[in-house]
């Protein structure tokens, strides 16, 4: 049983952590069949982080909004920057899109024609151009690439064609600047993806240096997948540079993160809490990448965040000492045991006390939905802009 003494340390992590969300979460998005668009939704990337800036009001722990190119794209990124410096929230990962072009079809940066290469390669190098004017540390890097049937392409091409651009890109990269890797199983590369795994994600990042990193989507693995042991090795590698918090039932689902499997999102962030990475300086971008086509955008994405804290905030209560003895005496049941009893623990009365000691209202959605910020957003915005699905 978890007996609540000194909370000090705890609620010290819990104010120290930080949760980037994504502009597009708030923009009309959804599946592949349908996006229902809903009232409100923002017309620009300005209002985009408007709706960011107002869920880091309403948490305290949201300070920074990842964009996507070219959905995000503006003529003045310098002027966009201080717009969200403006709104008290800062500009976070630069999200490249290389899957939506007609040219992509057979690939971008794998494909076999070397125009169709050089012109996704470009993309990417544009994005670190943006990075330098919004003052971004991180680029995160996901591709659709992949092949549908065997003999298409050969394989091994494909992955030198990778690492090609992956190596004009990240020489491109400024001193303090970092290379997120992502990775999917499947999708829309039915029969090979050319980075499908973390394993292959962490190969390509260990041949191009120390400022590239695997970004950890948790919705991008096969079902019944140790999502915490990736965690574990990464971190022991030195190699985890960002998560894309979402839950998934079947497969990429994108849904709001802690809803389908919170007991996963806990283990997760045990292992980071055991790894010593929940603080801001050990360079772990936590990124939210949701897609809200049938609840409300900002609520949702505020529930998210107070989801992630709260898997946070049970990983912290971990008797770490407790659980070390019981697994040094091969205690099984023991060493189970702490997990749960930290899993089990009642959080909310803990977040509250942070939450009212930062001079926020302990209940983050309530406080939303009593400010008229919804109302006001629907009755102002018509036409909302679409994050890049079709409807």
């Amino acid at each position: 049983m978890i007996v609540l003494t000194d909370l000090t340390a705890v609620k010290k992590a819990l104010r120290a952590q930080r949760i980037e969300t994504p502009s597009w979460g708030y923009a009309n998005s959804g599946t592949r069949f349908k996006v229902f668009g809903q009232p409100g939704v923002p017309r620009t990337p300005e209002e985009k982080i408007a709706d960011a800036a107002t869920v880091h009001r309403f948490t305290g722990v949201a300070p920074s909004v990842a964009l996507h190119i070219p959905w995000d794209r503006v003529d003045d990124f310098g002027a966009l920057t201080r717009h969200a410096r403006d709104l008290g929230v800062r500009i976070g990962a630069i999200n490249t899109n290389v899957f939506q072009d007609e040219d992509y079809k057979l690939g971008s940066v794998t494909n076999p024609d070397p125009g169709i290469r050089r012109k996704a390669t470009d993309h990417l190098l544009e994005a670190i151009s943006i990075m330098d004017t919004t003052g971004s540390r991180d680029l995160k890097l996901w591709f659709a690439d992949g092949i549908n049937y065997p003999g298409q392409d050969d394989l091994r091409d494909r992955q030198d064609r990778m690492a090609e651009a992956l190596r004009e890109t990240y020489d491109r990269l400024g001193e303090h600047q970092r290379m997120l890797l992502e990775y999917k199983l499947f999708e829309p590369a039915f029969y090979a993806t050319d980075i499908p795994d973390w394993g292959t994600s962490y190969a390509h990042c260990l041949e191009l240096g120390p400022q590239a990193t695997v970004c950890i989507d948790t919705g991008h693995h096969a079902p019944g997948t140790n999502i915490e042991f990736i965690v574990a090795f990464l971190l022991r590698a030195g190699k985890l540079g960002a998560f894309d918090f979402n839950s998934r039932f079947y497969a990429d689902d994108d849904l709001m993160a802690g809803a389908a499997d919170p007991f996963q999102l806990f283990r997760i962030m045990y292992e980071i809490v055991r790894g010593d990475a929940l603080d801001p300086s050990y360079g772990i971008n936590f990124m939210l990448d949701q897609c809200h086509n049938i609840e409300k955008k900002i609520p949702a994405i505020i529930r998210s965040v107070m989801n992630v804290q709260e898997a946070t905030a049970k990983a912290l209560l971990v008797d770490r000492d407790a659980l070390r003895a019981a697994q040094a005496a091969g205690d099984v049941l023991g060493a189970n045991a702490v997990l749960m009893d930290a899993y089990n623990t009642d959080v909310r009365p803990i977040l509250a006390e942070v939450r009212a000691d930062a001079g926020l209202d302990p209940d983050p959605v309530g406080a939303y939905q009593r400010s008229g910020y919804q109302e006001r957003i629907e009755a102002e915005r018509a036409g909302g802009r679409q994050a890049g699905w079709g409807a």
